[in-house]
């Protein structure tokens, strides 16, 4: 069986909406990881660490549509750049995929996701895709949570986590660590 990992930055009142500020990336604060916050190397070590764990990745349509024209060409990205890609859509059309970019299937369905988490293989990694996680999340397929918390309040914006009333999801922290510059490293699995 396979793990699927949702790693993200997230403001601290849990809004993970437009991070980097890029294409697509709309909200009136974005890019507020890198804003206003003093630069310290180790608060982004996790990054670092989930390379060696990741051996896919996992988007919804939007996220892809943004990642993928630029994370193929991303020296940073370069290690996940032959990984087998997953993408969760159901208007997504196989000709709007990206070459270059390693092996990619679209799925369909949180049945086609929880398929794929019961076959053979390492842990799977969902980027950005806040829509696609808060889904995959209410099936009780997401098995772990990788965040780092930004000390900022964004007020609105999307949240990793829905608000719809639902049974609750009890999480054991794995690793925590906090950075002088008030970022937090949380890592928590979810209890079945």
């Amino acid at each position: 069986m396979r793990d699927l990992v949702y790693t993200g930055f997230m403001s601290l009142d849990g809004v993970v909406d437009s991070p980097g500020g890029g294409p697509g990336e709309e909200h009136r604060s974005g890019g507020w990881v890198f804003k206003d916050l003093e630069f310290v190397p180790e608060a982004w070590s996790l990054k670092g660490e989930e390379l060696v764990d990741t051996t896919a990745l996992m988007f919804g349509r939007r996220s892809y549509e943004a990642f993928a024209p630029v994370w193929p060409g991303s020296e940073d990205h370069a290690s996940y750049k032959e990984l087998p890609k997953y993408v969760v859509s159901s208007t997504l059309s196989d000709d709007a995929l990206v070459d270059g970019w390693g092996p990619t299937t679209i799925l369909r369905s949180t049945g086609d996701v929880a398929a794929l988490k019961q076959g053979e293989g390492g842990a799977i990694f969902i980027h950005g895709s806040a829509e696609l996680a808060r889904r995959l999340s209410d099936e009780g397929l997401i098995d772990q949570y990788n965040l780092l918390v930004f000390p900022v309040l964004l007020g609105a914006g999307k949240s990793l986590f829905g608000r719809a009333d639902r049974d609750k999801h009890m999480l054991t922290l794995r690793e925590s660590e906090s950075y002088s510059n008030g970022i937090l490293k949380l890592v928590y699995d979810v209890k079945r």
